[in-house]
């Protein structure tokens, strides 16, 4: 069986980035892609794409079009698109996404339902 693996992100290509030494709380809303490196707490509402680093860890409600983490989610992800769990990646929560990408390593713990991507009927 082969590995899957995640495509890597150019962070440079990502105008928008929460550094390690960030720890912030509150809604966070966006509509070009973010990368998360330090610490979030609250809720994520996005129209587009949510990048979480290695060393972050993201305490939230998240909606976004695809959610990919490297690092540790607890709470609740509806992702429009996919959600990709690297081989370092922890979460604790319940998925709604119509594609699911898992490294071998990831721990994942809660339900996850496959639902009709934006662009299916």
């Amino acid at each position: 069986m082969r590995d899957v693996r995640i495509n890597q992100i150019d962070e440079n290509e990502i105008e928008t980035v929460l550094a390690e030494d960030i720890d912030f709380s509150g809604v966070l809303t966006f509509k070009k892609p973010l990368m998360i490196k330090g610490n979030f707490k609250g809720e994520i509402k996005a129209s587009s794409d949510l990048y979480i680093g290695e060393k972050a860890f993201v305490k939230a409600k998240i909606e976004a079009d695809c959610v990919s983490t490297k690092g540790r989610i607890e709470g609740d992800v509806v992702a429009r698109t996919r959600v990709e769990l690297a081989s370092t990646a922890t979460m604790k929560g319940d998925l709604t996404t119509p594609d699911l990408i898992m490294e071998s390593g990831c721990k994942y713990n809660g339900v996850c339902a496959m639902s009709e991507g934006k662009h299916e009927k």
